[in-house]
């Protein structure tokens, strides 16, 4: 049931729902101590009961609050009041990317530019030892500044402290989407060493960084099937459709980073969210380069500069034969 206007949870009074996201009821607040409004996420109390959505909520407040990135939403608080677990964090302005998704592909420029965006922001959390694993457009939010923002660590799991450099993955059975208890992942954009079974690190938010970027740049989903063991199968076995045959102005490098992105070996994707971001910040600087090139005006080309003349020895010359020539008529006077 949806929390009411000026109920209060702790310090906080409840404004509005802002929608439901994950596994949680999203709300408008505001904090009156620091006099700002706030968003606050409390897990539904249909699921209160369940110890397992429990601790992945409580999961989901402690890593997001480990995090300190602009790419990264920010937390204020975590808390329990009557039983309802409930985070507090930054009000964001925009939408959520899916909803920019729905009205069709994003230009090449603006797809770079958010991949860009979320693999910085991944970057600091791989570095804090967190990998997201269910990275998915309905869990990056568009500011009005366009800015981006990543959601929901619920999923995140602390890569093992032993050194192994991987978490255990939770298989998904029948369900489509992420059922809470059941599958860790969405269908979809899991990679396929999550479809598998096997253990995950963090070159599986990569996988689902191409596959994000593959539907911003074309609209369209790379390997969603009709059936769930359909788009498993998919993720395992297919390659993803070509991507400028759907977009002709995606480039060749940029369509070479999404391949090794979208490769089924993790040992041959890039491997760190740092290396991704440079490569695709390679294309963004290199795209724009070309744009001044194509833009500029013909007279600041080097070849151009080279047909001016010199004005200043210009002038000097036809000064000295001007006197030359007077000299000559009083000479010959």
């Amino acid at each position: 049931m949806a929390l009411t206007s000026g109920v209060h949870l702790g310090p906080y009074e409840i404004y509005s729902l802002l929608g439901s996201r994950g596994m949680g009821e999203v709300y408008r607040g505001r904090d009156p101590r620091l006099g700002r409004d706030v968003a606050i996420k409390v897990l539904p109390s249909n699921a209160s009961s369940d110890p397992g959505r429990v601790q992945r909520f409580e999961q989901d407040a402690r890593a997001a609050a480990a995090l300190n990135h602009p790419n990264i939403l920010t937390v204020y608080e975590v808390g329990v009041d009557h039983g309802a677990p409930y985070i507090v964090s930054e009000l964001l302005e925009g939408q959520m990317l899916r909803e920019r998704l729905r009205n069709g592909p994003l230009s090449v420029r603006t797809s770079v530019d958010y991949a860009v965006q979320i693999a910085q922001g991944l970057s600091a959390a791989h570095d804090k030892g967190l990998v997201h694993r269910d990275l998915k457009p309905d869990n990056v939010f568009v500011t009005s500044g366009g800015g981006v923002k990543i959601l929901d660590f619920g999923l995140a799991k602390l890569i093992d402290q032993e050194g192994t450099g991987v978490v255990s993955s939770v298989l998904p059975t029948a369900l489509p989407g992420t059922s809470p208890g059941l599958v860790l992942g969405t269908t979809g954009y899991m990679s396929p060493e999550q479809v598998s079974g096997a253990a995950v690190d963090h070159r599986t938010d990569i996988f689902a960084s191409g596959v994000i970027l593959y539907e911003m740049l074309t609209g369209q989903r790379a390997f969603v099937r009709e059936t769930v063991p359909e788009t498993m199968t998919a993720i395992l076995r297919a390659d993803a459709p070509d991507v400028r045959k759907r977009n002709p102005r995606v480039t060749q490098p940029l369509e070479q980073v999404l391949q090794r992105c979208l490769d089924k070996d993790p040992a041959r994707r890039f491997q760190s969210m740092q290396e991704l971001a440079l490569a695709l910040s390679s294309i963004g600087e290199a795209s724009a380069d070309t744009t001044t090139v194509v833009s500029a005006p013909v007279a600041v080309s080097p070849t151009h500069e080279k047909q001016r003349p010199n004005l200043p020895i210009a002038g000097i010359v036809f000064a000295a034969l001007l006197i030359a020539a007077i000299l000559a008529m009083v000479n010959g006077c």
